[in-house]
């Protein structure tokens, strides 16, 4: 049954939705209008339980006060600053915060809009940064197969999922992949970090023996990768990607808008692996997912490159009307502030051990392949129907969608990322409701 009230619109032609099967949605709708703590509620009253952060993003839990009061209390004292050439207090204070919780050796903050965003920064900063250095011919952009690393165009160029790619053309020149590490053979049903796959970041030698690793810039991957279906980087692997990066002089970009804030039971994936990459793309968990907000976290060394030349020239000519916005930057300030008093960036190192056994308690269900799980995600992965791609898994989505539970979906894996709030009756019910759809699954 649709959830279709008087609140909704009787006309809902005119918004093209983003990643969308826009023409099945639109005959039947599936509408929230309200959401609290855990839950959403739709167009007819229903609670739904949030099992995936909304899209990764609402770590804190919806309608978290300290930030619905915040944002309130902003709007009507500076709603807005000019982002060049003028400041406003809480940027830099907001700023000041993130390197805080951040990675020994983060050191800056140049803000965005997205995670999208944030990428294309962090790529043209690292072009600009050896251009800086008289290195100009590292031009080269290495990213990995299955990565998703947002929509723009180098996010997509260096990004690695065929759908995203396959319709926009060329894409930016000099980009090659490393292979993804997800290897079902030897690692299927592993709990947490898989054993095998380290050898895998041995290929950027391969890379850079074919390019010479004087043409390569960088190296962007996610440390854990989300929106592919949950891969888990396997024991020593980022730690040999950071060796290889140092010899060869290339800088590393861990893209933490899915991992950052708390996901992996630390303030940052970077820290969990115990891994020091040269730039971390954020946004998302920056202000729970309330007003869109990026960040690009930098070590010294790339920020001082640019410090040159005369003062009252500009060092970089990048950036964003919307950079640091007021509005944004009070969201943000409350939401490390509500983490922080709630102890959520380290919850998720709290709940992994029975969130763990929920997920793979769905092993020997019908259909289900593969569970992997670190911190508070999971991925579940599906066998596809022959013929049918996806078609299994976004049946399972709209089950447990009707049973009062949402999930995501990606390809014919199921990926679940829920507030950091999460209690264990939550657990029990998410993972139930799911083992109850995959059983009855055709």
């Amino acid at each position: 049954m649709s959830d279709r009230t008087t609140a909704v619109p009787n006309d809902l032609n005119a918004f093209w939705m983003p990643f969308t099967a826009n023409r099945q949605f639109k005959k039947n709708p599936r509408m929230f209008v309200a959401a609290k703590d855990m839950h959403y509620t739709t167009a007819n009253g229903r609670q739904v339980l949030d099992g995936t952060a909304g899209l990764w993003c609402c770590n804190a839990g919806h309608a978290r006060p300290k930030i619905t009061e915040a944002v309130s209390k902003q709007v009507g004292e500076l709603d807005y600053a000019p982002a060049f050439q003028m400041g406003h207090p809480k940027a830099f204070e907001l700023a000041n915060r993130l390197i805080d919780i951040a990675p020994e050796g983060m050191e800056h903050v140049f803000y965005t809009n997205s995670g999208s965003e944030s990428v294309e920064t962090a790529l043209k900063l690292a072009l600009a940064y050896h251009r800086a250095r008289g290195e100009g011919s590292r031009t080269r952009l290495i990213g990995r197969e299955r990565g998703y690393h947002g929509v723009n165009f180098g996010g997509i160029s260096v990004g690695g999922i065929v759908k995203n790619r396959m319709h926009f053309g060329s894409l930016l020149t000099g980009v090659d992949h490393l292979p993804h590490t997800h290897d079902l053979e030897h690692n299927a049903f592993t709990r947490g970090r898989p054993t095998y796959g380290a050898h895998l970041a041995d290929e950027l030698e391969r890379i850079c023996a074919l390019h010479d690793p004087s043409t390569i810039a960088a190296v962007i991957v996610e440390p854990l990768a989300g929106s592919t279906g949950v891969l888990i980087p396997p024991i020593d692997y980022l730690a040999r990607l950071r060796k290889i990066c140092d010899k060869h002089g290339i800088l590393l970009i861990f893209d933490e808008v899915i991992t950052g804030f708390g996901r992996l039971g630390k303030p940052f994936a970077a820290q969990r692996f115990d891994v020091l990459p040269d730039m971390i793309t954020t946004a998302k968990g920056l202000t729970n997912g309330v007003i869109p907000m990026g960040a690009v976290l930098t070590t010294g060394a790339i920020h001082d490159a640019f410090m040159d030349g005369p003062e009252n020239m500009i060092e970089l000519f990048h950036g964003y009307t919307y950079s640091g916005n007021p509005v944004a930057s009070a969201a943000g300030l409350a939401t490390l502030e509500t983490y922080r008093e709630e102890g959520l960036l380290e919850r998720a190192a709290e709940m992994a051990s029975y969130w763990e056994d929920a997920a793979h308690s769905l092993k020997g269900l019908p259909h289900v392949i593969d569970i992997r799980n670190l911190g508070l995600i999971a991925g579940i992965e599906l066998e596809p129907i022959e013929g049918h791609p996806t078609k299994r898994a976004f049946e399972a989505f709209l089950r447990c969608y009707d049973k009062g539970v949402l999930i995501r979906t990606t390809g014919d894996i199921i990926a679940l990322s829920p507030p950091l709030i999460i209690e264990k009756h939550h657990i029990d019910e998410l993972f139930g409701t799911l083992a109850d759809v995959l059983k009855d699954l055709p």
